[in-house]
């Protein structure tokens, strides 16, 4: 099968994202260090300084489609009642986008500080920064099209998967053993 110039480039962003978050998170397992006490209390805080990340990026969508529609006219009264121009049409998409990421962000980041080793805690933070980067490139590149977006899209979704492959090894090991 024969990949087309832009699937070859979404296929580089992607893979370059998935090297950059595999090198990241395995830095801060390399590096554990004392980012929160081994406490209920100190997992919850890592987890809801980690969750920020995700939120922020979800308010800076909101606030943006709202302030666009706020001054268009074509758009002031929402998409279920217009059609919607295309700015408003392209910050719903990052808006949706932003949204779904979260929603798998959020309890990956609460199953990971519920159940890995305390030394392997600081993975949070840095899964939580490459959200945020991630999603920083993903609304400066989604104008240019896939290749402009993918790797933006992955450096936001690999952490998170890599992350929830690893939560589901600890819950296995948590919930498997008799």
């Amino acid at each position: 099968m024969s990949l087309s110039t832009p699937q070859r480039g979404v296929a580089f962003g992607m893979a370059s994202a998935l090297v950059l978050a595999a090198v990241g998170l395995g830095a801060a397992l390399a590096m554990p260090g004392a980012w929160a006490e081994d406490t209920l209390e100190g997992r919850l805080h890592l987890v809801a300084f980690a969750a920020l990340a995700p939120a922020l990026a979800l308010a800076f969508c909101i606030a943006r489609l709202a302030a666009h529609r706020f001054h268009t006219p074509a758009d002031l009264d929402g998409s279920g009642m217009t059609e919607g121009t295309r700015q408003a049409r392209l910050l719903q998409a990052l808006l949706q986008n932003t949204l779904e990421q979260l929603a798998l962000a959020v309890p990956v980041y609460a199953a990971w500080g519920a159940l890995a080793p305390a030394r392997w805690l600081g993975v949070l933070p840095v899964a939580a920064g490459m959200f945020l980067l991630g999603r920083a490139l993903f609304f400066v590149g989604y104008a240019r099209g896939a290749r402009g977006r993918a790797f933006g899209f992955a450096l936001t979704f690999y952490p998170t998967v890599l992350l929830l492959l690893g939560a589901a090894v600890f819950a296995g090991r948590v919930f498997g053993s008799p």
